[in-house]
């Protein structure tokens, strides 16, 4: 069997079908290439707006409250596209997990030191998103750090929080986004319009969620499987712990 799954990688595309991705590549570089070089020199943008509207949008940021306030559209998408992705790994069905009884003192003495840094590092970029550069994709990108770093050293999730427990925390994000965004259309507002009262503590609480979501979906990512599948392939280096 496993040499029939080695001969099935090692089978190379048709001649059509690269030509067919060569032009297709081709044609998505030369639109970008056109994209770009169409651009105004001078633009004036929407700064000015964005600057004296700030203090409306609950954050004193103006990039937090372009990508969680005016544009939360796009922010939105991102974590649908993020959250598909994953499920396009873990539908192809990943690789096996190799695990390995050589403990590297390193790897285990980073982890054990960063893995904490890295977690209050991500609350402290979340928290200070609303008034500074920081927010929820730079902290659910350090949170995942620290979850490949966890990874790297065999760390195993537990199965009892690796069925609903982890699909919870993954869509939770999004969810929690949609159902913000919708609340208000039963008040008479628009889809994502949040009231200039509330919209600093709603900001905050969607970036909570989405830093928790965006953060194992990036870990999750580097596994590049379901961590709920276990595999029972195991590598004897000759050294055990």
């Amino acid at each position: 069997m496993r040499k029939i799954k080695l001969k099935i990688l090692e089978k190379k595309p048709s001649l059509f079908t690269r030509l067919t991705l060569g032009i297709l590549m081709f044609l998505l570089a030369a639109s970008l290439a056109y994209a770009v070089w169409s651009l105004p020199t001078q633009a004036l943008g929407l700064s000015a707006e964005v600057a004296k509207n700030v203090e409306m949008s609950g954050v004193s940021n103006p990039v937090t409250a372009v990508l969680l306030n005016y544009r939360s559209y796009d922010t939105l998408l991102e974590l649908g596209v993020l959250l598909l992705a994953l499920f396009g790994v873990w539908s192809l069905g990943g690789v096996s997990a190799n695990k390995s009884s050589f403990v590297n003192p390193i790897l285990d003495f980073l982890s054990r030191f960063l893995v904490p840094v890295f977690i209050l590092f991500s609350g402290y970029l979340l928290w200070v998103g609303g008034f500074a550069p920081g927010g929820a994709f730079q902290a659910g990108a350090v949170l995942a750090a620290a979850g490949v770093l966890l990874f790297l050293n065999d760390w195993q999730l537990e199965r009892k929080y690796s069925g609903f427990s982890l699909r919870f925390v993954l869509v939770l994000g999004l969810v929690l986004f949609v159902a913000i965004g919708f609340g208000f259309v039963f008040l008479d507002r628009v889809f994502l319009e949040y009231p200039p009262q509330l919209a600093g503590g709603l900001i905050l609480l969607i970036e909570a969620a989405a830093t928790l979501s965006i953060g194992i979906s990036l870990a999750a990512l580097f596994l590049g499987r379901d961590p709920s599948v276990k595999s029972d392939s195991k590598i004897d280096t000759g050294v055990h712990k």
